[in-house]
């Protein structure tokens, strides 16, 4: 690895489909682990449902409080500092109930790939 620091670049964040907005962190060839993104959730919006197959995803609340729904479990609030643990093919969505936007860290290990998405659309 010839670069140890990965550096955020929020000006480089997009609207993902699902409902959020994204900025890549960290995911390359030479971190073949884990990937991580830093996702937004504006207030009062909701991500739609959505799975990853092969991938366990956690979320790292960073800041904001939402409630969040895995698989058929019922919807549970989650603030600054909780970390929300999915299991690869479980459904998942996530809700801003604040008033400030809503930060998380998502982490896939595998890394993340496009291939293992799927949602209701």
């Amino acid at each position: 690895m010839s670069n140890y620091v990965k550096q955020q670049n929020l000006t480089e964040e997009y609207f993902f489909h699902e409902g959020c907005h994204i900025a890549e962190t960290s995911n390359s060839s030479d971190d073949d682990q884990a990937s991580i993104v830093r996702a937004r959730v504006e207030p009062g919006e909701q991500t739609k449902w959505h799975w990853l197959a092969n991938t366990f995803e956690r979320y790292a609340i960073i800041q904001g409080q939402g409630e969040v729904e895995v698989g058929d479990h019922a919807a549970q609030l989650v603030t600054t500092g909780d970390v929300v643990v999915i299991p690869p093919g479980i459904k998942q969505r996530i809700r801003n109930t604040g008033t400030t936007d809503l930060l998380f860290f998502a982490v896939c290990t595998p890394p993340f790939n496009p291939d293992n998405y799927n949602s209701e659309e």
